[in-house]
Formats: structure tokens, C-alpha cells, sequence
């Protein structure tokens, strides 16, 4: 079983101290635009110790903050309605592909993420979001849930691919925040089975990203506070640019 492999001159308090700010710093930017907990976890968190164990430690904050995020802007009913067919099969992706995140390189998960994320960015700062005909709309939340579901699986970063489509609904900023919240939280689930079937994760990660709940929902209450100030389009441009620095900064770890 996997213990959390450290810095080899870093003493493992000094690491869970780290680990506590960047799960605050992360949580911070959940609460403001949504996402990017995650992506901000592993993007600094990886600079530490292996992106698999930064992954591991994400399960227990991940389910707590979305659920949380669901529940408080009232989307559970409407969004599994509205978008079950983009969480099932997500699900189900997650669950196949979780089996492999062991055989991935840590160095190939950043690179594969943080291409994705900056082509995300740039796709919606020179390009208007598609608007999806209501018509094609299952076929285009089977395409996302499917997308979701592989990278997800391999990388625990499926937030892009959810962002995207929900772009393409055009959603109030709060609805956004709750719709994304409860599809976030049906994807955390499926991947602490898939991590622990695949030996990576245990009852001592389990245990210490309990503790990173803490932070992280702390972060969470000051980003909220920080959302009620930003109109539609501050919200949208913010998400967008925290997003872009995040995938610059995946890419810079490995190269630089």
C-alpha cells in the first residue's frame, strides 16, 4: 500500500503544513468561480510529492466542499434532471479509467491536464461559447460525460470538461456554482473506489485528507464571500484566467 512519498529533506509536519495552505488556497478559489480545487492541489501540491498521493489527499475535501456547494445553492433536484446523462456516463468513465491512474506518469498527468486547460482558456477568450440546440443537448452531455469520465479517471481533473459544457448553457453565476457543485461531487465518489481498488490510496491518505477538509471549507466560506461581489462577466473572466494560470503552472513543473 501507498505511504505519502515527501520531499526526501522535508519532515512530513513540515508537509502537511504546506499541504494545509495550498488546500486553503484551493478551496478560496472553489469558493469564488466553482472549480479549480483540483487543479490547484495538484498543480502545487505535485511540486511535493507524487500527483497520485495529491490526488488521494483531494477524495475527502472534494466530496465535503461539492456537497456543500450543491446543497447550499439548491441544484441537487433540478441539476440531477437537468444533467444526469453527462453524470452517468462520467461516472461510469471514471470508474474504468480510475483502474489505470497507477500505469500513468506523474509528469504525463501534468502535461495532458495543463494542454487541456489552456486550450479550454483560449478556445473561450478568442470564441464565444457554443450555444447547444436544446435537440443536440443529450448527445453533447454524453461527449462531455465521456471525456469527464477518461481524464477524471486518470488524472482526477475532470472540472474543464463540465466547465465547458455548462458554459454552453449560460447559467446565472450561482446556478453555474450549484449545478457544477453537485456534477463535481457525483464524480468524487467513483474515483475514492477506483483509487482504492488500485492500491492508491489507504486508511493513512484517507485520514490525513480528512484533515485537509478543514482548510479547505475555510477556503471555501472566504471565496464566497469574494463571489457576491463579481458581476456575470467578472466571474466569467476571473474563472478563466485563475484557470489558465493553473495549466501554465502543470506545464512549468515539468519543464522547468
Amino acid at each position: 500500500m501507498p505511504a505519502l512519498v515527501l520531499h526526501k529533506a522535508m519532515e512530513p509536519e513540515i508537509l502537511l503544513m504546506i499541504a494545509a495552505a495550498i488546500f486553503l488556497f484551493a478551496g478560496t478559489i472553489k469558493g469564488l468561480i466553482g472549480v479549480g480545487l483540483p487543479t490547484a492541489v495538484i498543480g502545487l501540491l505535485s511540486q511535493f510529492t507524487d500527483p497520485r498521493h495529491a490526488i488521494a489527499l483531494l477524495i475527502v475535501p472534494l466530496l465535503i466542499s461539492n456537497s456543500f456547494q450543491a446543497y447550499k445553492n439548491g441544484m441537487v433536484t433540478k441539476a440531477f434532471k437537468s444533467f444526469w446523462p453527462i453524470m452517468l456516463t462520467m461516472v461510469i468513465g471514471i470508474l474504468i479509467f480510475s483502474q489505470f491512474a497507477a500505469d500513468i506518469s506523474a509528469d504525463g498527468i501534468k502535461i495532458i491536464v495543463g494542454l487541456m486547460i489552456i486550450v479550454f482558456v483560449l478556445t473561450n477568450v478568442f470564441a464565444k461559447p457554443l450555444a447547444i440546440p436544446e435537440k443536440f443537448d443529450i448527445p453533447t452531455q454524453i461527449f462531455f460525460g465521456i471525456c469527464a469520465g477518461v481524464m477524471g479517471g486518470l488524472t482526477s481533473l475532470w472540472a474543464p470538461w463540465l466547465v465547458m459544457y455548462l458554459m454552453t448553457k449560460q447559467l446565472p453565476k450561482d446556478e453555474f456554482v450549484g449545478a457544477l457543485g453537485l456534477l463535481l461531487l457525483s464524480a468524487a465518489v467513483p474515483l475514492l473506489i477506483g483509487y482504492w481498488q488500485a492500491g492508491l490510496t489507504n486508511p493513512s491518505l484517507l485520514g490525513a485528507s480528512v484533515l485537509m477538509a478543514i482548510p479547505t471549507l475555510l477556503g471555501v466560506f472566504i471565496g464566497e464571500k469574494g463571489r457576491n461581489y463579481l458581476s456575470a462577466e467578472q466571474f466569467r473572466k476571473l474563472l478563466l484566467f485563475i484557470f489558465f494560470l493553473l495549466g501554465l503552472n502543470l506545464i512549468r513543473g515539468v519543464l522547468f
